[in-house]
């Protein structure tokens, strides 16, 4: 990753786009009506977070059935309710849509949006494999419009504030990184995160089934350490960058976390406890609290974050970009792909 002068004139928590001089902060204000595709839990959280994007208007609903579609818009509000995807689709009061569906189903909801001219933001993974994403984005390409991934993780404060620090060098050259979930893709992504887009990964190596994990290798002295244990476990649910001046941990919940720890150990070397008696490394702590607006009665571990991501999007579509730099088509090409041959290699070793 290279270094960026902007990144000494904002706080390192700043959004990239906004970091990076690409987009304007006010735009969140950009208008853009949202077509909601399914109505499941997901959809309902992205929906009320959607409610304080001060840009945003929710303005359709398509669902499995119109009674299904229609109870949803009821209970948020919202005008048009459809039992067809398609319709939606092409109404001509959507700018963009959001694809809440399952996995299986993302790539024929997203081009059925993308044919009809509309932006689109999905949920993750963006697809089955990544044959499937890259078909998904020379639709978008093709159309002139956004396919953004909906990885929200890349666009927590304390995210930025991670990547950012590693941009000005500030735990060195990164080596490892290491990262748990049982959504894998949540993992996978810290590899990008970590190393960047552009690396070539030289190995992985997977196995495993309900518990499993995987290690992928950058080249003789970097690699990802990836493990996905059990969603009933008490899993760690942590990602650590390390690197070789210094450690940052993205905390538990570290999918979506609020809090950020950096440990730098003095110049006289690393790791410092064993050169100080078991001295710790000065360690800096940062806290980022979740929007206050969002209300989501049950909901998931800081589902309120998606904000941050909505917000992102209208910023770039108001800026003319067709994705947003802190997860872009690289990046998720890139962890699609290392999702693909994770399973390709877990099912050799079944």
């Amino acid at each position: 990753m290279t270094k960026n002068s902007s990144t000494s004139e904002l706080p390192l928590s700043t959004p990239m786009d906004v970091r990076l001089g690409m987009t304007k902060s006010v735009d969140v204000a950009f208008p853009l009506r949202w077509g909601i595709i399914g109505a499941g839990s997901i959809s309902d959280q992205w929906v009320r977070c959607l409610r304080e994007c001060e840009g945003a208007t929710v303005t359709a609903i398509a669902a499995r059935s119109v009674d299904r579609a229609q109870e949803f818009a009821l209970k948020h509000d919202i005008t048009s309710s459809y039992g067809n995807y398609a319709e939606m689709a092409a109404a001509t009061d959507v700018d963009i849509v959001y694809v809440g569906t399952i996995t299986k189903l993302h790539k024929e909801h997203s081009l059925l949006a993308i044919e009809a001219g509309k932006h689109v933001l999905c949920e993750k993974p963006l697809a089955e494999n990544v044959s499937d994403a890259r078909d998904m984005y020379t639709a978008a390409t093709k159309k002139g419009v956004m396919l953004q991934d909906g990885m929200w993780t890349r666009f927590f404060p304390a995210v930025e504030h991670a990547r950012a620090s590693i941009e000005v060098g500030t735990i060195g050259e990164v080596v490892m990184t290491q990262s748990d979930f049982f959504d894998p893709i949540y993992a996978i992504q810290a590899a990008p995160l970590a190393f960047g887009a552009q690396e070539i990964p030289t190995a992985i190596v997977a196995a495993g089934r309900n518990a499993s994990g995987a290690i992928v290798e950058y080249g003789e002295n970097r690699c990802a350490i990836l493990t996905f244990p059990p969603a009933n476990s008490e899993l760690a649910e942590v990602t650590e960058l390390i690197g070789t001046k210094g450690r940052i941990t993205l905390e538990q919940p570290g999918h979506c976390p609020t809090r950020i720890t950096i440990r730098i150990p003095p110049a006289n070397g690393v790791p410092s406890r064993y050169r100080t008696a078991n001295a710790p490394a000065p360690t800096q702590y940062f806290e980022y609290p979740l929007p206050g607006g969002v209300s989501i009665p049950k909901g998931s571990p800081n589902q309120h974050g998606f904000l941050y991501q909505a917000e992102a999007i209208h910023r770039c579509l108001a800026s003319g970009l067709r994705e947003c730099p802190q997860y872009n088509q690289e990046e998720s090409l890139h962890a699609m792909g290392l999702l693909t041959e994770i399973n390709k290699a877990k099912e050799v070793t079944a």
